[in-house]
């Protein structure tokens, strides 16, 4: 199961602006000037996760996040982790256009990797978008490289999603993600904005390709984007 979690912890706070419910990554930020919060609580067979994640764009082109995970399986105690990450943009998303930019980061597991200096795991990827039908479908790509501090060990990651505006509220995801190392993962859901460009609400189930029945999740979460902080 710590595999499982690690996995997707990995790769579960690069969600700047596509964000919940997707684990793969847009060529988007925050928006400018301002800040955002995401949460949501992922719920397996024999463990829960809940995270927090705000998220700010101070500059209209550098977009910082941090925030903690608490990963709560039945039969031990909680464990937590600790997610700070870097975004920026070389080419803008635009209607039926594509853009790319470069995230890097580090999730601290001082649970399972004790020392005065609390590594992780050290990361890197490129979040690649591509809009079509007038961003009523859009693609998103990620390649990247992991690297276990725990372990020492090196690995390519990748995420592929599809986002599709089912109605003005309703948006719809489904994607696949993981790495060189282990089976990938699959998950699909929709987001539901309450208040648009404001407040929305999501739900996801998905779970390990070949995996059993430990690796299935149903998750819930939110997200508050105003349009304006600074």
């Amino acid at each position: 199961m710590r595999e499982i979690v690690l996995g997707l912890i990995v790769l579960n706070f690069s969600q700047a602006y596509a964000a919940r419910p997707f684990v793969t990554d847009d060529a988007r930020l925050t928006t400018s000037e301002s800040c955002q919060v995401e949460s949501w609580s992922r719920l397996y067979k024999n463990s829960t996760e809940i995270w927090a994640l705000p998220a700010c764009n101070p500059t209209g082109n550098f977009e910082v996040t941090a925030g903690i995970g608490l990963a709560k399986p039945k039969d031990t105690a909680t464990t937590q982790d600790y997610v700070i990450q870097a975004k920026s943009l070389a080419r803008e998303l635009a209607t039926n256009d594509w853009g790319w930019g470069f995230a890097l980061g580090r999730v601290n597991h001082p649970d399972i990797t004790p020392g005065p200096n609390l590594l992780g795991n050290t990361y890197a990827y490129v979040p690649i978008s591509i809009s079509t039908m007038n961003d009523r479908v859009i693609y998103h790509v990620n390649i990247g490289w992991l690297k276990d501090n725990a372990t020492q060990e090196n690995r390519k990651t990748f995420g592929l999603g599809t986002e599709i505006q089912a109605t003005n509220r309703l948006l719809m995801i489904a994607e696949t993600f993981g790495d060189n190392k282990s089976t990938p993962y699959w998950q699909t859901g929709f987001r539901y904005s309450i208040i648009p460009n404001l407040f929305q609400v999501d739900t996801t189930i998905g779970r390990q390709i070949s995996g059993d029945l430990n690796t299935r999740w149903i998750s819930f979460g939110l997200r508050y984007t105003p349009n304006s902080i600074f």
